[in-house]
């Protein structure tokens, strides 16, 4: 594991200003982190020395967390937006190379949204994520099923809905914020703990963890609805690696099968963790994701060299 200094720097993107932070072998080709909720470029903390070799590495605080701008207008918050923030980020750290990506949870959501996009196949050279499902396909997979109302297809739905029961809280006006800043922040180590049964000591949070996740929670009112009712998938040409974790609690593994039909480059990769891998799994996110970068590398002609891994948990 290497430790490395940390720049700092901004992206702008009309009104919201992007804190970056770049770190790893300024020789490497570069890997993109994006975090979701309710975290920020913390939550890499032990993944990032376990690549720092190999990779560029840049993380960046999305809108609405950490350092970066907190829109007020809940519209800002939608899925077209976030993913302009990520090519306004790649272009200004990379402007002629391609590069990598790795994301969690909301950050996954918000790249499924920037790889659909034309843009991807010339700006992206390969993109893992993890615990972020894709909602376009994740709603397609919903009403596909529910349209043969069998006791089978309707089981697959019905479990998502209550794992994801907290999305619908969200939707409630003032309550959720209040709840979140005032109870849940001061004991989220504590609840990963027993949601994700991780060591509390793993978790790693920035002191904006309140106001993240109170902020963090007009991504859910501004796009789950939107996109679940009317959903629509687009095909991702680029090659796509998703780590499927087999204990997560909020993103079942029942709809990745749909996944084939809009994902042609797809490669599934199951991991035994919860839905936190970066703080319970770093060792083995960081192998899949580097294995799988090499195999479609950034720059033509070249390989990202391979470091030789050890299975099991990492820290730093």
């Amino acid at each position: 594991m290497t430790t490395t200094p940390i720049t700092h720097s901004t992206v702008r993107n009309g009104a919201i200003e992007l804190a970056v932070q770049e770190q790893g072998n300024p020789s490497g080709e570069t890997l993109v982190l994006v975090h979701g909720w309710p975290d920020t470029h913390e939550l890499w903390h032990h993944v990032v020395p376990l690549l720092a070799d190999t990779f560029r590495i840049i993380s960046y605080d999305t809108r609405g967390a950490g350092a970066s701008t907190v829109p007020t207008r809940l519209a800002d918050y939608r899925l077209p937006l976030l993913a302009d923030d990520f090519f306004h980020v790649i272009d200004a750290v990379s402007p002629t190379e391609k590069v990598h990506v790795l994301a969690h949870d909301w950050g996954g959501i918000e790249v499924w949204e920037a790889v659909a996009s034309l843009r991807a196949a010339e700006r992206i050279a390969s993109f893992t994520v993890t615990s972020g499902p894709n909602l376009d396909v994740l709603g397609s997979w919903a009403h596909e099923t529910l349209s043969r109302p069998t006791p089978r297809n309707l089981s697959g739905p019905l479990k998502q809905v209550i794992a994801s029961y907290y999305t619908g809280l969200f939707q409630l006006p003032k309550l959720p914020e209040f709840v979140l800043r005032r109870g849940l922040a001061q004991r989220w180590a504590r609840f990963l703990g027993v949601f994700d049964g991780l060591d509390p000591a793993q978790v790693r949070t920035a002191s904006t963890l309140p106001d993240d996740m109170a902020n963090g929670v007009n991504r859910y009112r501004a796009n789950i609805a939107p996109k679940l009712r009317r959903p629509e998938p687009r095909t991702i040409s680029i090659p796509v690696q998703a780590v499927i974790n087999q204990r997560d609690r909020a993103v079942l593994r029942g709809h990745y099968e749909h996944y084939d039909r809009f994902v042609p480059r797809l490669t599934r990769t199951p991991l035994d963790s919860g839905h936190w891998a970066p703080f319970s799994h770093p060792a083995e996110l960081a192998a899949a994701t580097r294995d799988f970068a090499a195999q479609h590398p950034a720059r033509p002609g070249s390989t990202p060299p391979a470091r030789e891994h050890q299975a099991g948990h990492g820290d730093s």
